[in-house]
Parts: C-alpha cells; structure tokens; sequence
C-alpha cells in the first residue's frame, strides 16, 4: 500500500502511518494514492516502452551502433527500459496491496534504482563525453573509440548494480492491520538516512555539478570558435539533462525538506505527504518523455523516424496511389 512504496525513498522514511506518536492517520494519502496512481503508472509504462521502443528501433536500422554516442544512447534507453519495467508491479501495489511475494519485492524495488541510478551515470557520462568531444576534440578523437564507450558502460552497470543490490537485502514483505501485505524497508531509520544522502550527493548533487561545469565549457568554446555544426548534438543532449533535473529536482528537494522535518520530530499532518507523492510521480514521467525529445529534438533523429514510417506504410501508399490512378481514368 502506500504508506510503504516499493520505493523507499519515496514515502518510507515520513510515512504517517510510521510516526512515532501514532497520530496520523494513512488513510488520507492511501486513497489519493489509489485513485491516482495506478492508471498513471499504466500510461508512463506504455508510453516510455513505445518511446524507447522508437529510439532502440532507430539506432538498430540506420545507425552504427558501435559509434560512442550511441553506444552510450543504447545503455541509456536500456535503463530507461528497466526502470519502466517496475511500474506495472507498482501500479497493481498502489491499487490493493503487494501480492507478488518476497522475491518479487526485492527483485522490483532493486531493478528500480539499478535503471534509475544507471540512468543518471549515463547521462553524466554522455555529458562528459560531450565535454570531450567539443572542448577537447584533438584529445578526444584520439581516445573516443568503441573500447572506450564499452568499458565504461560496464563500469556504470555495475557501481549501478552494486548501489542497488542493498535494496535486494532490506526490503521485504510485511503484514500490516490495516494495509495487508507491504513491500517496504526492514533497517532502521538511520540505516535508511544515510542511504538518502548517500543517493542525494551521488546521484543528484554530483550529476549537478558536472553538467554545469561541462557544459559552461562548452557553451563558451562553441560561442569562441563557432562550431555551428555542434549545435544540434549539444542542444539535443542538454535539453534532456535539463529535463531531467526540472523533473527530479523538485522532488529532491521534498525529500530533503521532509528529512529534517523528520529529524526534528515536526508533525506529520502536513501536505508534505501529498507533495512527495506528486514530485515523485512527475520526476517519473521523465522516463517516459525523454525518448520524445531524441525523435523530435533531433534532426537526423527526425528524418530516420521517417523512414522507419515510410517504410512500413510503402505497401498502403502504393495502394492509394493505384486507387487514385484508377479514379482519374475512369
């Protein structure tokens, strides 16, 4: 149910139904969420996997796909992909109670940070590569091969991994009154504390400061040497790293406003709830739309997504052109 998300950074640590004093009461936030939640689990999951879809089907058919962008580009819907994967698990979660079993739980809510943590590291790193490539292009050309953009993939699947797999010790399935059967965090509040921060500083504060740093340089050299043709790749990749902190800072933010708020014993009958619901819920929906800016950001992303369109609707376009080509002799 809610008050214990298979996302323990998401509602766990200031569950009302948690507190201390036993005051306040879940049932509130339980039906907003049930009302809510599920369908809109269900449209981000069908969503995303048709977007990522698109994406994937794209690089297959009419890129290479050992260059280093996209080899990077391929891991990154990859992550997509396996965060989306938890949302149908979620969705029928927030509608009753959790009904897949122990394994399950700690296998969804570890899949859920290894596509989530994945996601940021890639980003980051196709941010750096970015970096390299405009601000240090005679360096670059000589490092940036396949090699290069493989092992560090590797590197980024398994610090994600490894980051994840403690979700896979902690969480498990408990038996609540007046909830039924949650999938939440069995360690104390101050093991769940320190695993925040943690996710705060390397996966939301260090993210921050590289795209900053990387891409004022890189603004400045494009700016200095003219590099018109550098444009649309930078403008592409940084409007989907601002997207990702326009949809995930809010909801970092929340999170770190109710963490001390927590500390500091305030009560619980506050709209803080209701905010971390909706913050989450929004940096979600990230998932979902960042394919979209790859198909319509992009240039050469446009034009092959045509192609894909074209190519499967040859046979229905022959046929309107015969149907026209009879209606004009008759």
């Amino acid at each position: 149910m809610e008050t214990s998300s298979t996302t323990p950074d998401y509602y766990e640590n200031f569950s009302p139904e948690t507190s201390e004093s036993g005051t306040c009461s879940s049932i509130d936030i339980n039906e907003f969420g049930r009302a809510f939640l599920p369908m809109f689990y269900y449209i981000i999951f069908t969503v995303s996997i048709l977007g990522n879809g698109v994406v994937l089907l794209v690089v297959y058919k009419f890129e290479k796909m050992n260059t280093v962008t996209n080899i990077f580009l391929i891991n990154l819907v990859a992550s997509n992909i396996i965060f989306t994967l938890t949302l149908p698990f979620q969705a029928v979660y927030h509608s009753s109670e959790w009904i897949f079993g122990e394994p399950l739980c700690k296998l969804v809510t570890s899949a859920y940070y290894l596509g989530f943590y994945s996601s940021i590291l890639f980003l980051t790193l196709m941010t750096f590569d970015r970096y390299l490539a405009v601000v240090h292009c005679v360096v670059a050309n000589k490092n940036r091969r396949s090699v290069y953009a493989a092992s560090l993939s590797v590197a980024v699947w398994i610090i994600s991994l490894l980051e994840s797999l403690e979700y896979l010790i902690r969480f498990t399935v408990e038996e609540s009154q007046m909830d039924g059967l949650l999938c939440e965090d069995s360690n104390e509040n101050q093991w769940r504390t320190f695993s925040f921060y943690k996710q705060f500083v390397l996966f939301f504060l260090f993210p921050l400061v590289v795209f900053v740093y990387c891409y004022s340089r890189i603004t400045l050299t494009i700016m200095r040497t003219r590099m018109i043709g550098k444009h649309r790749t930078v403008r592409l990749i940084f409007v989907i790293v601002l997207m990702f902190f326009l949809f995930w800072s809010p909801y970092n933010i929340i999170l770190m406003i109710t963490e001390h708020k927590d500390l500091e014993h305030e009560d619980c009958n506050s709209v803080l709830p209701y905010a971390v619901y909706i913050t989450n819920n929004i940096a979600r929906l990230y998932f979902c739309i960042n394919p979209v800016f790859y198909t319509f950001l992009g240039r050469k992303f446009q034009n092959h997504v045509r192609g894909v369109l074209m190519s499967h609707t040859s046979c229905l376009t022959s046929q309107m052109s015969v149907s026209g080509s009879s209606r004009s002799l008759a």
